[in-house]
């Protein structure tokens, strides 16, 4: 009897011992992943260096609960920071910088286009858990019914668009693509020109890149090779695809999913976005989600070794293998997993090509610390041309008046 007590006291003195590590990210469909992966692989690397994760989703607005709890002192050791809004999060001194967790070398087993995107003013408050870029996902059927031959990466913007005209015309209800109103999808395009978002000043400016690739994208519509997406009744070209009311989309991985529900029997493949008939050069953006320390944490060290086993080859080789997401480090570009034959290997093999030299100029979906307020006046002045309200010199005059209003340019 008295060796069980003793058994039970030493036990009961290890699990005191073990360090706590509590993370949180967003809810959803995001809870069974993320359990999973712990279960599985994070957990089982911890068991044997006495730290435990705490896993704390949350539903709702992720965004505003992180600055709330960070300001609050409540917040979790590693949290997940989307780039979108990162610059401002990192701009405050809440999130911990990275680069003495992390060697030069353990760094650079991650693609250098994620690692910049989470580094703020020369120091690394990011580990990229994975990543999404855009790609063009085009319908078989409907192309082989309309007698047109399949979107290539050896498309430009012209022979694309005359495939689309092709389909558009022969094809009664189905556009060519459903375009949307949004700098999430046409700002590739514009990147493809050269153009980039702010110059060395910090300044916007839509120069005559801009222009040409605002010109091409809005009078896709009137030119017979596109229909506006809410004229269709969707709200991204996702939408349109997976109801067969356009022939193609321009999305990232995360259409696999929703396609898997939606037109499980749809025939689709994928290629790069097609390139400016000018510069030769496509153009992209980096969707990414990092794992990110609180700067207020106690338990640092212990917090870095958790981070680097949720980032670690063998936690992305299981998110891979289940379709989840595409992988942030530069040694999975040749796994197998994108070598299987069907769609959905395709699909994610050019989304994770995307971020490198195929892509083009490749930017992260992030605007300083603007956010959201920088692309409105652009979204406006798209909605205003592709809707009929404003020529293509009032959007872009109104659009630049907008941003300069907001960047401080004279």
């Amino acid at each position: 009897m008295l060796r069980v007590w003793l058994i039970l006291l030493a036990l009961a003195g290890l699990a005191s011992a073990q360090v706590q590590v509590r993370i949180s990210g967003w809810g959803g469909t995001d809870i069974a992943i993320v359990n999973g992966l712990l279960k599985e692989v994070v957990q089982p690397k911890l068991d044997r260096k006495g730290i435990r994760v705490v896993y704390q989703p949350i539903e709702g607005d992720y965004t505003q609960w992180l600055f709330n709890a960070l300001s609050a002192g409540t917040a979790p050791d590693l949290f997940y920071v989307d780039i979108f809004w990162s610059e401002s999060l990192f701009a405050s001194g809440r999130v911990e910088p990275l680069d003495g967790y992390f060697s030069k070398q353990e760094l650079a087993e991650f693609l250098p286009n994620l690692i910049q995107a989470f580094t703020y003013k020369g120091k690394v408050y990011g580990i990229p858990k994975d990543f999404n870029t855009l790609a063009l996902q085009f319908n078989k059927d409907l192309f082989d019914e309309a007698g047109v031959r399949y979107p290539n990466q050896q498309d430009t913007w012209e022979t694309f668009e005359a495939k689309l005209q092709q389909v558009q015309s022969k094809l009664k209800d189905v556009a060519g693509l459903c375009v949307v109103a949004d700098f999430a999808r046409f700002g590739a395009f514009a990147f493809a020109t050269g153009w980039k978002p702010f110059d060395a000043k910090g300044h916007t400016v839509l120069d005559e890149n801009f222009r040409r690739a605002f010109e091409w994208y809005t009078g896709l519509p009137r030119r017979g090779a596109a229909r506006f997406a809410q004229d269709l009744g969707e709200g991204w070209t996702g939408g349109c695809f997976g109801g067969e009311k356009a022939a193609t989309a321009i999305e990232g991985a995360w259409i696999a999913g929703f396609l898997r529900d939606k037109a499980p029997n749809m025939r689709y493949s994928t290629t790069f976005l097609p390139l400016d008939p000018v510069t030769k050069r496509r153009g992209n953006f980096i969707y990414t989600v990092s794992w990110s320390m609180n700067a207020a944490s106690r338990n640092k060290p212990a917090a870095a070794k958790v981070l680097k086993a949720l980032t670690s080859p063998e936690a992305q080789q299981w998110v891979l293998e289940r379709g989840l997401a595409i992988p942030s480090r530069r040694a999975l570009a040749n796994n197998p997993y994108f070598q299987r034959p069907g769609k959905e290997p395709e699909l994610n093999r050019v989304v994770f090509q995307g971020s490198g030299p195929q892509g083009g100029n490749v930017y992260p979906f992030k605007f300083l610390a603007y956010g959201g307020d920088w692309m409105r006046p652009i979204n406006d002045a798209l909605l205003a041309v592709m809707t009929g309200q404003k020529g293509v010199d009032q959007a872009l005059r109104d659009a630049q008046a907008a941003l300069d209003r907001l960047t401080g340019r004279r």
